[in-house]
Order: C-alpha cells, then sequence, then structure tokens
C-alpha cells in the first residue's frame, strides 16, 4: 500500500486508517455524521494525494484532450476547470476527470486514484498526435478545504482573494506562505470551498497552517466516509460505483458533459444514445419507510420483479432519511415514480426524486 505524505499525520490524529485505492488512507476520525455536519455547517479539510494528476502539455494538448475527453475543453481559458470524462471504444467510461488549463497548451488532468495507471495508458495509447504527457501523481499532495467558512477561515492565508474565485475557476498564487499552489474552487461535498494542489514536501506546512487559521471557525480533518455521505447528497456520481466501464455517460445521465460539437472516442455511438434514448438509467431515489440501501440491492418493481440495482446509498445524515442512486429500465425513471429495494426479505418503497438529495 502506498502513503501520503500526510499518513503519519492522520494516524496521530487517530484516524481509523483503511486501504483504498491502493492507498493507506483515513476513512474517519470522530465519526462520519459529526465529519459530514463539520462540512456542511462549518469547514473541514480532506487529504485526497491519492487522486491522481497528469500534465499534457504542446502545441497538440488540446487535440488529445479533445479526442479523449467528452466535454468540449476548447472552451477552457487560464484558470478555469471542467468536469469530464473518457468514453471508451465499448459505450462505457474509463474514468471521469477534472481538466484544468494552466497556461496555453498546458492542461493538467485529474484523475481518480483507483485509475490512475489505466487512465494513462489509455490516453497514451490515443495519444498519436505527439502531446507531451508527464504523470505527477507520485510528487503531488492535494487539500479539499470544504465548507460554507472556508472562504472566511482560509483569506488569511493568501493575497488573493478568495472570494473571487468563481466555481470550477482556480489561479496559481501564494498560499499558507508557499508559491505556486493551486487553489482551486472545486470540490465533492456541495458545500463550497476549495482544493489546494502543492508538492509533498509542503502539504505538512500547508496542512499546519491551514487548521491554525482555521481553529477559530471549528476546522476539523475529514475521513473518506463522510466525502463518500457528502458527494453523494449532492447526486455526484462516484467511479467504480455509478459509473464505470460498461455505463454510458448518456446512462449516466452525464449528458450536460458530452458534447457533440466535436468528435472523440465513441462519439457517433453515444451520440446516437442521446438521439434514439437508452433503456436504462441513473436515478435518485428516497426510501419511503426506515431502512437503508446499500450498493449491490436489487431495485424490484410491486409485484417483486428485478427492475434494476443500487450503484450508491447510504442515511443521509443531512436529511435523516435512506437516499441512493441506481440504474433502473427507463420506463421506472421518471421523477416521482414508484419503485422497491430489497433490503434482505423486504421490498421497501421508494420514490424517484430530482437531484440534488440535499438543498441549502
Amino acid at each position: 500500500m502506498k502513503n501520503t505524505a500526510l499518513t503519519e499525520t492522520h494516524i496521530a490524529l487517530g484516524a481509523k486508517m483503511v486501504p483504498f485505492a491502493g492507498f493507506n488512507m483515513p476513512v474517519q476520525y470522530e465519526g462520519v455524521t459529526a465529519e459530514h455536519e463539520t462540512v456542511r455547517q462549518a469547514v473541514g479539510v480532506f487529504d485526497v494525494s491519492h487522486m491522481g494528476e497528469f500534465l499534457v502539455e504542446g502545441e497538440h494538448a488540446l487535440d488529445l484532450i479533445q479526442k479523449v475527453s467528452s466535454n468540449d475543453a476548447s472552451k477552457l481559458t487560464i484558470g478555469k476547470a471542467q468536469y469530464s470524462c473518457m468514453p471508451n471504444d465499448d459505450g462505457g467510461i474509463v474514468d471521469d476527470l477534472i481538466i484544468y488549463k494552466i497556461k496555453e497548451e498546458t492542461y493538467l488532468l485529474v484523475v481518480n486514484a483507483s485509475n490512475i495507471e489505466k487512465d494513462w495508458n489509455w490516453i497514451q495509447s490515443k495519444n498519436s498526435v505527439g502531446a507531451t504527457m508527464r504523470d505527477l501523481s507520485d510528487d503531488y499532495s492535494l487539500l479539499a478545504i470544504q465548507g460554507p467558512k472556508a472562504i472566511e477561515a482560509m483569506q488569511s492565508l493568501t493575497s488573493h482573494d478568495l472570494a473571487d474565485i468563481k466555481f470550477y475557476n482556480f489561479i496559481v498564487g501564494d498560499f499558507a506562505g508557499i508559491e505556486h499552489v493551486i487553489i482551486s474552487a472545486t470540490g465533492y461535498t456541495g458545500s463550497g470551498g476549495f482544493e489546494i494542489y502543492c508538492k509533498n514536501s509542503e502539504v505538512k506546512e500547508i496542512w499546519d497552517k491551514v487548521f491554525e487559521a482555521g481553529a477559530g471557525f471549528g476546522i476539523k480533518p475529514i475521513g473518506l466516509a463522510a466525502r463518500d455521505t457528502l458527494r453523494l447528497e449532492m447526486g455526484y456520481c462516484l467511479y467504480g460505483n455509478d459509473i464505470d466501464d460498461t455505463t454510458s455517460p448518456i446512462e449516466a445521465g452525464l449528458g450536460w458533459i458530452t458534447k457533440f460539437t466535436k468528435d472523440f472516442t465513441n462519439s457517433e455511438a453515444l451520440k446516437s444514445q442521446k438521439e434514439h434514448g437508452v433503456t436504462r438509467k441513473l436515478i435518485a431515489f428516497e426510501l419511503d419507510q426506515r431502512g437503508i440501501p446499500r450498493h449491490g440491492y436489487d431495485i424490484v418493481d410491486g409485484n417483486g420483479n428485478k427492475i434494476g440495482q443500487v450503484t450508491s446509498g447510504t442515511m443521509s445524515p443531512s436529511l435523516g432519511i435512506g437516499i441512493g442512486l441506481g440504474y433502473v429500465s427507463s420506463i421506472f425513471s421518471e421523477i416521482n415514480s414508484k419503485i422497491n429495494i430489497q433490503i434482505r426479505k423486504n421490498a421497501i418503497p421508494a420514490t424517484v426524486v430530482k437531484l440534488p438529495f440535499y438543498k441549502k
């Protein structure tokens, strides 16, 4: 197992450590619900340094990115980021990712930890245009500072006005006494905040200063378990659960990041799906009775016939009810449709709802 540069820090803080995507990661510190509430109400810090970072450079960098990604990266200007996915040749998704335009002809691709090697090989295999690629994953750390008090808590650490950084925009500037840090108004929680990219040698100093600056704002370290409940309340897809090599972006409700203004991997087949419809769709549901839906549970109709499967599920800390995502036959995907989640021997009634579950 790999460690992040902060592994010893997490252990010293009493974190429960678990293997995750090949890394030794903190799953929780004081408990999922308390950590979840910290991010919803104040500010929390995640070590997500296990994520992968690829630099794509050169005059053909954009050509390569356009070929492998579903969104239209030509719309990016310096200082902007874009959520996208990489379709495979068979109608599924290699990975979802965020693309940052650092400067002209220089892009940073941030990919999921479990897919670093797979993604690297995939992009390389499509690089017939001669773009320069560098894998920075082992050299860089990533902190997610999330919550409604993040701007106020972190402002003393930088000369830049954090309130001026709009959602999915970023700057490269000073932070916690370190120069050339990426401060990005992105995140996976739906509660606002920033992601900080820095070198491994710098992250401990930044971590310490972040907690010092946030002390008066209730700042706490947050583990991966709360990261999962937070993202699920927003309906954000998790690779390996809600999207994978067998799910198309159209089925997954990611048509909004699938732009047919250009040619990209498998774009013709995906365009046909968008025009003619799909036989299954990813839906969001809330349980009508008490229960906790889990990944892999069957979704059934009123007669007990299987119509789909839960891909993500939890007891929502913010709402106090069972919520989940899952694929169902398209005829059951309309908002307010009634479905049932098979929890052991019981078919628990549920209702298809519009995302996000958590509305600020």
